[in-house]
Formats: structure tokens, sequence, C-alpha cells
């Protein structure tokens, strides 16, 4: 083993990738748990895909964690045309299903490209920020380029009428306006240009049934039976589970089937109800730790694109989860977006891994310059 392997060796997040790992494992048998009732097995085909996306996934970490973070930094122009090429292509080879014209379909493989094009958003940002640091820009007018790098991703998707990943992309790339020293009163602007932007959209971007979904936020009690059924199914499951859940296998809600897409969008409904709010908080706490640890890796690494792209990777983790959790709990209305390491989708869960190696990356070289 040579030196610098060895010290690779040495200074490598092990704990952190056991945490990941801890997180997957209690996500697989929640997935186990959700999709069992109605199948003949323990494994049922959803868990199996699963399964095939973890080993998928993890050849991404491998990847993105072997490939010196720092070329990301040239090539991040490629990244990015590639990623406007992928999401393009949905709108020409995509089908429709659902109103949505988001996955690719090579027969038995499906491909969401919205997941992965978060990824190239981050290296891009984290790019041109790099070469214009955020510290300076100090006028609302600086942030038009970054805005258009924003806007690219975030308007295909929403071409793709895949609206909760559209918002979720914009969050993770709004994330960066943390670090720019922008006047308070420049973001009175933004503010109303975010406003007028939301107007737009519910006026002309949304459909009947996700209006109704936004609306059942501020009245939980308008549509039980239809656009708020889900919602409200999940606040069942979460409230009957109590301090202890009633035990893996045994939540009523879950094995009856009562809430429709409990192993997408509402597994955390599952972990709540099974494990009741002592096993919901230690799975938050593990989500805690791990973001908190990206944080970390992001103030210590040793260049600024290092840094921001950390940073971008933690928001790729952190607004998926928030926003998982209040549509879940109904603070927040029902947009399709799943919960990292948890939710059945193989690219949800190949993207996230992928997003861990850059992160495991970034840490391993702060200690190779």
């Amino acid at each position: 083993m040579t030196r610098i392997e060895r010290r690779m060796a040495q200074h490598y997040e092990w704990w952190l990738l056991g945490l990941v790992c801890l997180l997957l494992g209690l996500g697989l048998a929640n997935l186990i748990s959700a999709t069992h009732a109605g199948s003949e097995g323990l494994l049922s085909p959803n868990v199996i895909r699963q399964l095939v996306a973890l080993g998928l996934g993890a050849a991404l970490l491998v990847a993105t964690l072997l490939v010196d973070y720092r070329h990301l930094e040239r090539w991040g122009w490629f990244v990015y045309a590639g990623t406007l090429l992928l999401l393009a292509s949905t709108l020409v080879l995509a089908p429709v299903t659902r109103g949505n014209q988001s996955w690719l379909v090579f027969g038995p493989l499906r491909l969401q490209p919205s997941e992965f094009a978060k990824l190239g958003l981050v290296v891009a940002l984290a790019r041109f920020f790099h070469r214009n640091p955020p510290a300076e820009i100090r006028r609302l007018r600086d942030l038009w380029r970054p805005g258009l790098i924003l806007a690219g991703p975030v308007g295909l998707i929403v071409l793709q009428r895949d609206m909760g990943v559209a918002v979720l992309t914009l969050l993770i790339g709004a994330t960066y306006l943390l670090f720019v020293r922008i006047p308070a009163r420049a973001w009175l602007a933004v503010a109303g240009t975010g406003l007028a932007v939301l107007a737009a959209i519910w006026m002309f971007g949304l459909e009947p049934y996700q209006k109704s979904r936004i609306l059942d936020v501020l009245d939980p009690a308008r549509d039980p039976l239809a656009s708020g059924y889900q919602a409200n199914q999940s606040r069942i499951a979460i409230g009957s589970g109590g301090l202890a859940g009633k035990g893996w296998l045994h939540g009523s809600q879950t094995q009856l089937r009562f809430l429709p897409t409990q192993h997408t969008d509402f597994i955390f409904s599952v972990l709540a109800e099974e494990w009741g709010l002592l096993g919901a908080a230690v799975v938050l706490v593990l989500y805690f730790v791990v973001l908190i640890w990206g944080l970390f890796i992001a103030r210590g690494s040793k260049d600024r694109f290092g840094a921001l792209l950390a940073v971008g990777i933690v928001a790729i983790l952190f607004w998926p989860a928030v926003v998982n959790l209040a549509m879940v709990v109904g603070l927040g209305p029902v947009i399709g977006v799943p919960l990292p390491f948890f939710s059945y989708g193989g690219s949800a869960m190949m993207a996230a891994l992928a997003a861990v190696g850059l992160l495991l990356n970034v840490s391993l070289r702060r200690y190779m310059f």
C-alpha cells in the first residue's frame, strides 16, 4: 500500500458511511413492512427492485468517491450541459405517466433524470461561486448568471410537469443565496419576485388537483375522501403509533393498506406507526447527524469548490427530507417528494448514494493537498 493510499484509508469517513448504511438498513426494513401486505414472501418485488437500485447506487458511490472531485471544477459545464440534455430528452422520449413526462423507459428499466439533475446543478453552481466568490456578490443584478444556471434545469422539470421535483431543485439551488451579501432591501425585491412567480404558477401552472392539495394544508377537513385522503390517513397512522409503535409488520394502517403510496412518498408514516415516536426520533437524529457531518466536511475543505460542493450535497439531502416530512405530517402540500434512503425509488436512491460518494470524496481529499 502506498503512502497516499494509507493516508486515504486513515482519513476515510468510516463513521459517516456507517451512519448512511444504518439509515439504508432501517429504510429497507421499513420498506419490507410497507410492501408486505399481499406479497407471497417477505421480500416483495418492490423490495427486490430496491435492492438492485441499492447495488447500482453503491457502485455510483464508489465511482464518485474515487474520481478526484477537483476534476469536476474543470468539467463543470460539461456536467451541466449533460444534465440539461438528459432532462430535455425526456420531453421527446419519455411517455406521459400520470400527467408527468419525467421517466425514460428502457425495457424493464426506468430512469428519472431529474433526480440526477440536482447533482449536475450543484456542480455547476459550486463551480460558478468558486470562480465568483459569493461573499463578493453585493448587488442583486450580480445574481443573473447563477439565476440562469438554476433556471435551466428547473424550467425543463416544470415542462415535464413534475412540480414537486421542480420546487425541490429550486430550493437546493437557492441554498447558495445564504452565502451572498446582498443588502436587506434587495431581499424585498427577491421576495416580491418570488410572490409574483408563485402567483403565476398558481394561475397558469398548476392542475386543479394540485391546487386542492395546497388548499388541504390550510383546511385538512375540506375533502378528506379525495384530495386530502393521503394526508389524513398519514396523520392517523403516525398518531396510532404512539410512543413505542405497534411493532414491525404489525401496523394496522400499513398492513391494511389504508395509505395508497405508503412505500414511496408516505414511507415515514409506516415508520412512525410501527416504531412509534421513539423510532421516528432515532431516524431523525441519524439524519441530523449526517447533515451536520456534511457541513463540517464543507467547513474543513481545503478549497472553495470542495466546500461549496459539500454544501450543495447537504442541501440535496436536507430539502427532500424537510419537504417530505412536512408533507407526511400535514404541514405541507402533497407534491411527491421521496424521503432519502427510505422511500422506494431507484433513481432517487442512486442519486442520493452518488451524492454521499461526492461528500466522502471532498472529506477524503482534505488530506491530499
